[in-house]
């Protein structure tokens, strides 16, 4: 550092925005040789010395440490006044924000920021493409539509059954499970959010893959406060789980094990059998959260009639659960069912986990608009089996416009409604590429915050219509163009 700015903010500045780029990026800790003639700046930054000293010439560096979590709080917690203060002086280049937002899961969904935060600008969410969250391109089944559309006046103001036992039945007969293995809720973030208040404590272990659902790691680790260890997934095997591996991990002790299937936002489906024998060579009390938000979409050859009830799909656990003692498979019509807005969620699992979660339930949870909905989506199997058929076929054509926008990008097609696409490291950065996009009205996800695993260069893109998946592909092949041409 030139010596002008010794024993000025310059420093501390670019400890901070080292900081920020790690945390954007999705680094959990952070390692760094300091001065030992400097080291109480360190110390105070958070950074934690671990007596390792070398020596280089005639100076001599201590190797340090410390989670990226908790620095970012101490910043926060001690130095906020100051940051903000700084803010309007500080040249930022890089591509994440100079302060970080309120503590938060990490969700996508940035797109529906165009209608405003009071909704005063509905008009323009038709000039956008929001490829950034995992919401069904088609509508929900006609019925819905019909019943939707009729007297929204007294939809609107009718209080809906304070319980919702007619979905439940309505749930239960379509999946062929008994009816006090099902509990309702209002999407799957109230189901897990209710479930694992109860389930956990802070003396409690959780088993979470890495990378998955950001929900999972906010809840355990920054709600309930409780130690979450990760299994890694890895890029190099295709992001599919070792299950042999997965299987010596569980010889510890764990109160909960999380799985989702298909993986989000990974993509990758796990044979239901294979998972069946992995939960049966678990130790006894571990529990299994099996989160199948978006199974329908992996193709079972499963083709359910327009009249009979469906069974449930072969993909699914949720008959297995129901007559388990430890599983419980969180399941969302809101995605699968094109409901997102309207929010509705079941899980099916021992009878004694689901009356828990019905009794945590509040009255009136489930919106009168919401309970019609399901019940009537559920009924139209048909529908859904042609819409979740043809997602297949346009996911399969969008990873291979995106794969050939270029040699040296990856892309990984799902087994739900999105596919990755992965940026060589000497390129542009997910981050970089997420704006880029934006600025031309199409919405990616950079998955950078959820997993160091993406190292930086990991975009979601969902599925959309086939004029929406057109202008993904022009508009990512336009911002690489012009990012690969900026020095």
């Amino acid at each position: 550092m030139d010596p002008r700015w010794r024993g000025s903010a310059a420093a501390p500045l670019l400890m901070y925005a080292a900081m920020r780029w790690v945390a954007a990026h999705g680094g959990r800790v952070v390692a760094a040789l300091g001065r030992t003639e400097i080291l109480g700046m360190y110390l105070a930054a958070g950074l934690t010395g671990t007596g390792t000293r070398v020596h280089a010439g005639a100076v001599t560096f201590e190797v340090l440490s410390g989670q990226v979590s908790e620095l970012a709080e101490r910043a926060r917690r001690h130095h906020g006044p100051l940051l903000r203060a700084l803010e309007p002086r500080v040249r930022w280049s890089l591509e994440m924000p100079f302060l970080p937002g309120p503590p938060a899961c990490q969700h996508g969904g940035a797109s529906i920021g165009v209608v405003g935060r009071r909704f005063d600008s509905l008009p323009a969410r038709d000039d956008v493409v929001p490829a950034d969250v995992l919401d069904a391109w088609y509508p929900p089944a006609p019925a819905v539509v019909e019943l939707l559309g009729g007297d929204q006046g007294w939809l609107a103001r009718t209080s809906p059954p304070a319980y919702p036992e007619g979905l439940v039945e309505e749930i239960a007969e379509r999946r062929d499970l008994p009816p006090d293995a099902v509990a309702t809720g209002a999407g799957s973030s109230d189901l897990i959010f209710r479930a694992f208040r109860g389930w956990l404590d802070a003396s409690s272990r959780v088993l979470l893959p890495d990378p998955v659902y950001g929900e999972y790691a906010h809840v355990v680790e920054q709600v309930i406060g409780c130690r979450a260890d990760r299994f890694p997934l890895r890029r190099a095997d295709g992001w599919r789980p070792d299950l042999d591996r997965l299987r010596d991990a569980l010889r510890e002790r764990y109160d909960l094990v999380v799985i989702v299937n298909p993986n989000n936002p990974t993509g990758v489906h796990t044979d239901a059998g294979d998972l069946r024998r992995v939960i049966a060579d678990a130790p006894g009390g571990t529990r299994f959260w099996i989160d199948e938000a978006y199974v329908e979409y992996a193709d079972s050859g499963h083709s359910p009639s327009q009249s009979s009830p469906s069974p449930s799909p072969s993909p699914s656990l949720e008959r297995y659960a129901a007559a388990s003692g430890n599983t419980v498979v969180c399941k969302s019509l809101s995605k699968m069912y094109a409901l997102s807005g309207l929010r509705a969620a079941y899980l099916a699992g021992p009878a004694e986990l689901a009356a828990e979660s019905r009794r945590w339930a509040p009255p009136w949870g489930l919106s009168l608009p919401a309970q019609i909905a399901a019940v009537h989506a559920l009924r139209d199997p048909g529908y859904y089996a042609g819409c979740w058929a043809r997602t297949r076929t346009l996911r399969s054509g969008l990873a291979e416009r995106l794969a050939g926008l270029g040699a040296d990008l990856r892309v990984h097609e799902s087994a739900a409604n999105f596919v990755l696409l992965t940026l060589p490291r000497s390129g542009p950065t997910a981050a970089g590429l997420v704006a880029a996009c934006r600025r031309d009205g199409v919405f990616l996800r950079d998955l950078s915050p959820l997993s160091p695993a993406f190292e930086g260069r990991t975009v979601r893109i969902t599925v959309r219509d086939p004029d929406a998946n057109d202008r993904v592909a022009t508009t990512v092949a336009t911002a690489l163009d012009r990012l690969r041409a900026t020095p």
